[in-house]
């Protein structure tokens, strides 16, 4: 082969090779640009599989406390406060004088009541001298006496009405009235209450009252201190509704702190079970959307996501009861489902 043969093939083989290692370029980036697609058309995810675990219901309840036992220091005639003996939280006794009602005004009656008895008492006294000594009949000392009775009884009414003394045992947890107020008949002055034992008031709805019963466990404690928990029971369970807020009123007994820091009249929250069951298929409950009307989740196959209509229960600690809709062990996504569609590719990052 002479020279300008071989120069020709050179021109010519330079080119063609040239061509094919840009067609080979050319093919491997296609390559690449279809890896990087099918990358691009996956959508990164977290999940867990569905599993059974025990669930159980619980509520809490806003509510009032009051003493186990409570009664109240209540005016029965109009007159005005002359006096306040206690303080509270004073504990008193049983009969102790706490309030004091003007005894001059028009409807005490108490002084022209005083009168009387010791008007009475005197003739009492001078008729037992005589009747001792034979100069009265037993019938005239017998009426001396039974006016005398009369006189007393009327007395004690008439400083019952103006000295209003504690009808039961126990600390003062409220004073209304101030000196110098005018009591009205029926008015509410004090309230006294003993504290050892307390009852919780609150109210549930009709959803819940089915599931309540007499004697059964509650907790109660106050957001001031919500690590102070008294434990105790259900004792009282209203058989009708309210009409206006159609909910049912509960009392609650529960025994006070040694140190007696529940007062009546606070406010306090109740913690009550409602529902105890045996373990329940249950998914993280950041895994349920919802989907138009549906409620559901995105569970995994082959690689894909598949929107799975599911009905819930209960949810306690971030998880949800599933009733119907899934099985054991299969795979729900709990991170990336907001991107989700029916049967895109997914990649699995957990």
């Amino acid at each position: 082969m002479n020279s300008k043969t071989k120069s020709l093939l050179k021109i010519l083989t330079i080119p063609l090779i040239i061509f094919i290692v840009i067609g080979c370029q050319s093919k491997t980036e296609e390559k690449n640009d279809a890896k990087d697609v099918l990358e691009l058309d996956t959508i990164a995810v977290n999940a867990v599989k569905v599993e059974y675990r025990e669930m159980t219901l619980s509520k809490s309840y806003s509510g009032s406390l009051e003493g186990e036992e409570q009664a109240y220091v209540v005016s029965k005639i109009t007159e005005r406060i002359v006096g306040i003996k206690v303080r509270v939280g004073d504990y008193v006794d049983k009969g102790k004088l706490l309030v004091e009602l003007d005894k001059v005004g028009a409807t005490s009656q108490y002084y022209q009541a005083e009168a009387g008895y010791l008007n009475s008492k005197k003739d009492l006294e001078r008729m037992q001298a005589l009747y001792s000594e034979g100069a009265i009949s037993q019938q005239m000392f017998d009426g001396t006496q039974t006016a005398f009775n009369i006189a007393k009884a009327n007395y004690e009414a008439a400083k019952s009405l103006v000295e209003l003394t504690a009808p039961i045992s126990g600390v003062v947890a409220e004073i209304i009235g101030e000196v110098g107020d005018l009591a009205m008949p029926g008015m509410r002055i004090i309230t006294i209450a003993k504290i050892n034992r307390l009852k919780a008031i609150f109210n549930v709805g009709e959803q819940d009252i089915m599931s309540l019963l007499v004697s059964q466990p509650i907790e109660v404690f106050s957001e001031l201190k919500p690590d102070l928990v008294m434990k105790g029971k259900v004792i009282q369970i209203s058989k009708s509704a309210d009409v206006e807020s159609r909910t049912f009123e509960i009392k609650g007994l529960i025994t006070n702190s040694n140190d007696k820091w529940f007062k009546p009249g606070m406010f306090c929250r109740v913690r009550i079970t409602l529902k105890n069951q045996k373990a329940s298929l249950t998914v993280p409950s950041i895994a349920i959307i919802t989907n138009g009307n549906d409620r559901g989740v995105f569970i995994i196959n082959n690689g894909k996501a598949y929107f799975r209509k599911v009905t819930v229960g209960i949810t306690e600690n971030n998880y949800t009861e599933i009733l119907s809709g899934l099985k054991e062990n299969e795979n729900v996504v709990t991170l990336g489902m907001n991107n989700l569609k029916d049967g895109i590719p997914i990649n699995l990052i957990n």
